[in-house]
């Protein structure tokens, strides 16, 4: 195990890239054709392909059109900072267990160090 203090400067670099994020979007980038319906035509026609940006919002799903390239740029960049964002929490979080151990085990060893009474119960002596 790595010492107390190592595991506090892992934490705080942590924190400060999680810091340094500043825009981030929960969803997926997907690119798909479109069906339209043309006036006198009974099949639609794909056009396209479009790229879409889609996300969970409670028990929905929440899709917009993204109709530029700039957008779509803006949309990956923030969808990788938010995977970035998750990867660190998951590195928080083990980095915190691992220090929350280490302070348990370090409490234990001093328990044990503390001195035992010398004295027996008269029922031991005899």
């Amino acid at each position: 195990m790595k010492a107390a203090k190592d595991l506090e400067v892992q934490r705080g670099a942590v924190l400060s890239q999680m810091r340094l994020i500043r825009s981030m979007k929960r969803g997926t980038l997907s690119i798909r054709p479109e069906k339209v319906y043309r006036k006198g035509q009974k099949e639609p026609v794909l056009l396209g392909p479009y790229p879409l940006f889609v996300r969970s919002e409670g028990k929905r799903s929440v899709g917009k059109r993204l109709r530029s390239p700039e957008e779509v740029a803006q949309v990956r960049e923030d969808i990788a900072a938010y995977e970035r964002f998750v990867a660190l929490s998951k590195e928080y979080v083990e980095l915190t267990e691992q220090l929350g151990e280490l302070e348990r085990l370090d409490g234990r060893e001093q328990e044990t160090l503390k001195k035992t009474p010398k004295w027996l119960s008269r029922k031991t002596r005899r």
